[in-house]
């Protein structure tokens, strides 16, 4: 017998040590994306099922609803004042509870005579939120810097040595608002995520992880429980959170782009939102879907600044082309626009009394307009 006919051994057929392995890689990773196939169809069925449901309550359009409803009459929105102080493009303000105070970026102003009442030097040249306290008599700022900063507003003391710096996040804090009371403040970061921090301590209470991308706005409903807030941001998503377990409840989505604001209904059951697609969108919290899209073929710019008349019947709009949307909510329609900033509108915010509007620009002025009863 020949070498060559001679029978192989175990030796000469023992697989190379690394080959099985391999194979049990390849299994592994088969089986992994054949699961990854399986839940992706269960969870396409589930959106399926899910969008059924939230049909079944929309029964008829809001638009059809409001058909019975008068027009708006003439509501005479008139500029009242122009609050002239800042060097640069105003990012962000907010009302005092008194209706007569407005803070746009650090300084605080009296809205009715104009006066500057407070102006603070920040550690952070871009400062992009701002908000007072319940009680008038906080104010917290933050922007680049990754911090919130609280001053007590005082004409006896030096506020800046009274400064606390409260909540830090791990990018820029582009929203902040205080929640309930003056211990309380509610933040929104760069950084995806939102947080409640204790005045006080400066400590971290609780932390929202759920939105992928920048978070840029945040509220509360005016007729707050203290359970809930929104949040809107760089991901297209507005995402309600309930604050006791620090989890997503609901989840909202429509926009095509950036949503740069949102403002919750002043009865708390639906909440608007703005965003770079040139669109604001109404959102039902009941019905857990889009109501209305307020939109014009004429306008291309983004919305940076949504907020709703005491009623909740107007919905004012500031957009980078410098104007302000008046839109009728219900018929979703435009009523009328104002005119005055020479430079694209940053936020705005109707005065708790509901007798004003408030708009900052990038122009470095603040509007305050009024006459209006809806």
């Amino acid at each position: 017998m020949s070498t060559e006919d001679k029978p192989s051994t175990s030796k000469d057929t023992k697989m190379p040590e690394n080959a099985a392995p391999i194979a049990s890689a390849g299994d592994a990773a088969a089986r992994q994306g054949d699961q990854i196939e399986v839940l992706a169809k269960e969870a396409e069925e589930l959106r399926k099922k899910l969008d059924q449901e939230r049909q079944k309550l929309n029964d008829i359009p809001i638009q059809q609803a409001a058909e019975r409803l008068d027009p708006l009459p003439n509501l005479g929105i008139k500029q009242r004042r122009i609050l002239k102080g800042h060097a640069g493009k105003v990012l962000c303000m907010d009302w005092s509870l008194d209706k007569r105070h407005i803070d746009g970026k650090v300084i605080v102003w009296d809205g009715f005579t104009t006066n500057k009442e407070h102006a603070l030097t920040m550690p952070t040249t871009w400062v992009m939120a701002c908000a007072y306290s319940p009680s008038s008599q906080l104010i917290a700022c933050g922007g680049l810097d990754n911090k919130c900063s609280v001053f007590p507003l005082s004409f006896e003391d030096d506020i800046l040595q009274k400064k606390r710096s409260v909540a830090t996040h791990t990018s820029y804090m582009s929203c902040c608002m205080f929640l309930r009371s003056d211990n309380l403040l509610l933040t929104g970061s760069g950084d995806s995520t939102c947080a409640i921090w204790d005045v006080e301590s400066g400590q971290m209470i609780q932390n929202f992880h759920g939105h992928t991308g920048d978070v840029f706005a945040i509220d509360v409903p005016k007729c707050d429980t203290g359970n809930v807030f929104i949040s809107a941001g760089a991901d297209k998503h507005s995402l309600v959170w309930d604050i006791r377990t620090g989890q997503c409840v609901q989840s909202f989505e429509g926009h095509e782009a950036d949503i740069n604001t949102v403002r919750f209904h002043p009865n708390g059951d639906a909440f608007a939102t703005g965003s770079d697609d040139a669109t604001c969108r109404l959102f039902d919290l009941r019905a857990d879907r889009q109501v209305c899209v307020y939109e014009k073929e004429s306008i291309l710019f983004p919305v940076n600044g949504v907020d709703f008349s005491v009623s909740g019947r107007l919905l004012f709009a500031g957009y980078g082309d410098y104007r302000v949307g008046v839109w009728d909510s219900l018929k979703c329609v435009r009523h009328s626009v104002l005119y005055g900033h020479e430079n694209r509108i940053s936020c705005l915010r109707t005065s708790p009394d509901g007798t004003a509007i408030c708009s900052a620009s990038w122009d470095c002025t603040i509007r305050v307009s009024t006459s209006f009863t809806v």
